[in-house]
């Protein structure tokens, strides 16, 4: 298991796990990081990371993606 941070690019995953305090498991629930959910990391560029979730394309912050284990 390893965060979002150190996927490939254009590399499909499943979430394995989701870290963080009770609000940003549910923010991040919300936006479509669900675990046994794929995720595909599209681009990573000053500390955000563009990812694939259900069809629509999400921007994170580079500690947001931290908190998701693939």
């Amino acid at each position: 298991m390893m965060p979002l941070t150190f996927a490939d690019v254009g590399e499909e995953n499943t979430i394995k796990k989701i870290g963080g305090n009770p609000e940003t498991k549910k923010h991040l629930e919300n936006l479509g990081f669900i675990v046994g959910g794929a995720v595909t990391v599209i681009n990573a560029l000053g500390g955000n990371v563009i990812v694939k979730v259900k069809e629509a394309r999400i921007a994170i912050s580079q500690e947001m993606a931290q908190k998701i284990m693939i």
